[in-house]
Parts: C-alpha cells; sequence; structure tokens
C-alpha cells in the first residue's frame, strides 16, 4: 500500500535518476522535464555504478532535498553473474544511502517479485520469485530499504511496452517489429498466455506522481487488464495487413500461464489518474516502427 508523506503534490527541487539513458529512466527524464521538474540525469557514461569509485562520486552528488530515482539494471537478469552485478550496482548506492541523506527514494521495481501461483495479484502478495530476475529485485528492495531513512517507494511494474524499447523480448514491441518489416508475427503454441501489459508513458508518469507526493510504500504499475498474446498479436497483424503465426514451443509451456492483478491500491493511491488503453498505446507504438 502507499502512504503520502504530501497530501498535495509539490514540485521536487531535483530529481536524480540512475539509469536515465535507459527505456524506463529515459522516460522518466522526458515526463519531468515536460512538467519543469528539475533532474539530473545520469547515465552509465557519467555514472558507472559497477566502477569501483561510484560510491565517491554519487556522495559527491547528491544533496540532501534530491529526489533519487534508481532505475539502473542489467535487465533483464537471465544469469547468476548478472544477478550478482545487478546487486553490485545496488550496493554501491545502499553505500551512499547509508551515510548520505536525501529526501526521497524511488525504485523501479518488477512484478517478476511475486509468487507464480498469486493471482490476482496486489502490493500485499507474498514476494517469492521463481526467476533470477525476480530475485534480483526482490534482493534490491531488501537491501535499500535496509540502507536508507528516507522514505522509499517502490514501483513493481508488469510487462512494459512503447516506443523505444531496445530489447526485443517477446510481445507487443516484438510483434510491431515483425509486423513493420513485412513478415509474419509469430507466436509460440496458441499465443494464450495473458498478461498485464502497461505503456511505457504510464510507468513514468505514475512515477512522476510518486515524485510529487513523496510517496512511500509499494505499488503496482499494472492496468488491471490482461490480454493474451494472440490478440496482441492480431491487434498488430490486423494494422499492417501481416499474419500470425503459431510455431512450436522450444521448450515446456511458461511456468507463469497467466497473470491477473487487483488494482484496487492503485485507484486508492491515485484516484484519477488513467491508464491508456491497449490499443491506443499500440498506435503510439505504430508511428515508429
Amino acid at each position: 500500500m502507499l502512504e503520502h508523506l504530501n497530501a498535495k503534490p509539490e514540485t521536487p527541487q531535483r530529481v536524480v535518476i540512475l539509469g536515465a539513458g535507459g527505456f524506463v529512466g529515459s522516460a522518466i527524464a522526458r515526463t519531468l522535464q515536460n512538467q519543469e521538474v528539475p533532474i539530473l540525469p545520469l547515465t552509465r557514461k557519467e555514472l558507472d555504478l559497477l566502477s569501483k569509485d561510484a560510491p565517491a562520486k554519487l556522495r559527491a552528488i547528491l544533496k540532501p532535498m534530491d529526489h533519487l530515482v534508481l532505475v539502473s539494471a542489467i535487465a533483464p537478469a537471465k544469469t547468476v553473474p548478472m544477478l550478482m552485478q545487478n546487486l553490485q550496482m545496488a550496493e554501491a548506492v545502499c553505500d551512499v544511502l547509508s551515510e548520505s541523506q536525501v529526501s526521497h527514494l524511488v525504485y523501479i521495481s518488477s512484478d517478476a517479485v511475486y509468487a507464480d501461483d498469486a493471482n490476482p495479484v496486489n502490493e500485499q502478495s507474498p514476494c517469492a520469485p521463481s526467476t533470477l530476475h525476480g530475485m534480483m529485485h526482490a534482493a534490491r528492495e531488501l537491501m535499500l530499504r535496509s540502507s536508507t531513512r528516507a522514505p522509499l517507494a517502490v514501483l513493481r511494474s508488469t510487462l512494459i511496452y512503447g516506443t523505444g524499447d531496445p530489447h526485443n523480448g517477446y510481445g507487443p514491441n516484438r510483434f510491431c517489429r515483425e509486423a513493420a518489416k513485412g513478415g509474419a508475427i509469430q507466436i509460440f503454441g496458441d499465443g494464450e498466455e495473458r498478461r498485464d501489459h502497461i505503456y511505457i508513458d504510464d510507468v513514468a508518469a505514475i512515477a512522476s506522481l510518486m515524485l510529487a507526493h513523496r510517496s512511500l510504500g509499494a505499488l503496482n504499475a499494472v492496468t488491471g487488464v490482461s490480454t493474451s498474446f494472440r490478440d496482441i498479436a492480431q491487434m498488430i497483424a490486423s494494422r499492417f495487413g501481416v499474419e500470425v503465426r503459431s510455431q512450436p514451443r522450444q521448450g515446456p509451456r511458461p511456468h507463469l500461464q497467466h497473470r491477473f492483478f487487483d488494482i484496487t491500491n492503485s485507484l486508492k493511491a491515485f484516484p484519477t489518474f488513467r491508464h491508456t488503453p491497449l490499443a491506443e498505446g499500440l498506435r503510439q507504438m505504430y508511428r515508429a516502427c
């Protein structure tokens, strides 16, 4: 559940974004700039959290009234070395936060922290990750929570889609690229798995609301609507005039077949916020495909 320390939204004095060069980080930076919020966007070029001098550099940058957003990650974390690198990055931030006070901390996490059999999922669902990626985010959440006295807001996002995604993960982003090239959209099996997908600008907008309200606690960045991959593929295929083709699975069906969310807490936290409908978000993507 999310608690707001600012009952009415206030403009932060400055927001420092770690991971501002990535898909989500750049969207948050863009949203805050459009709102005329002072920001300091830091990419890996300005601050490499895996470098030995990262804590010293970050310590020199942060000011007591800063809001710090941690997005930086090597994701998805698929191997043990990737897991350890992500924990090392978080360790550098925790080293600084254990000594240096900031006004607020926002961590961009993932719904992968939840147990697979938690349906419907809400913010009180058990954190019992079954993947290295989920374990990475769960460990980072705990590390940050135990290292700082600053109010911590954790935004656990479901599958994100939108323009500028550098990954080619299974779902809207890949489907759109395949269709734009004139080829058939490939789905695994019948594409029956149902997932919640959230538009990138919505994730950034929720993060900005957390910053303005100086929120603490956890909130899921989800829409509450789960759609099958086949239905998404067909929506995109109809736009580009291509086919949807089924291909045999390379292995067993995914351990997580369906995931549904209870968005009651989201509605309570930000009652005037409205998610971008999937059809509209896909239309925004088409312009860049």
